[in-house]
């Protein structure tokens, strides 16, 4: 059988298009199972822009190629708080030369007592490379709504003393500096150590 050369044509194309398409769908990442929420496109936790500890103003553009964990918290918080960082420092341990490649960043929600002295020496010992941000009252507040966190002061004990309930889970950037995760605080270092890897992978 014969074809002309316009019908030819489009059998080549048609062809090569389907060869194509099959390539494609080879080279298609498999989906991750990522340990924490996935949250990718969330219209929320997009933008951060507080002082830090020693008053320079910080964003998210800071932390371009690495994979942050923002956590919102206070350093008179007697669990919740320790372990979360402790949680990240282990993870960078575990992640060994690409450890600098995780930053971890606190935001304090309890800017009237967590002086930036305070707050400073609070995350370095956590790890040096740990950073602090404390802005005013009505900064950390419009913060917390941008990253829909919840915060609040409960009366303590005694005249003048309170603690503050918070949310407990962490937000985690990829190295292009999009929120991806929301990680359940006692989730544990191997989960949080399990999708860093896949974001520093390029998932």
């Amino acid at each position: 059988m014969h074809l002309n050369p316009t019908r030819r044509t489009a059998l080549h194309l048609a062809a090569a298009l389907a060869i194509g398409a099959t390539g494609l769908a080879g080279c298609a990442k498999k989906p991750v199972a990522f340990q924490g929420i996935d949250i990718t496109g969330a219209d929320y936790a997009r933008q951060l822009s507080l002082p830090d500890a020693d008053g320079k103003l910080r964003t998210l553009a800071d932390f371009k190629g690495k994979v942050v964990v923002v956590f919102f918290g206070y350093t008179q918080c007697p669990d919740v708080c320790p372990t979360t960082l402790a949680e990240i420092a282990t993870v960078k341990k575990q992640l060994g030369a690409d450890g600098d490649k995780l930053v971890g960043v606190f935001v304090t929600v309890d800017p009237e007592r967590d002086t930036a002295p305070v707050v400073k020496a609070y995350v370095e010992s956590f790890g040096k490379d740990f950073v602090a941000l404390r802005g005013s009252v009505d900064e950390v507040k419009a913060t917390a709504r941008e990253f829909k966190v919840f915060f609040a002061k409960e009366p303590g004990t005694t005249d003048g003393s309170y603690t503050i309930n918070h949310t407990s889970n962490s937000y985690v950037f990829d190295p292009q500096g999009r929120v991806r995760l929301a990680e359940r605080y006692g989730a544990g270092p191997e989960a949080l150590a399990q999708d860093v890897k896949a974001l520093l992978d390029g998932a």
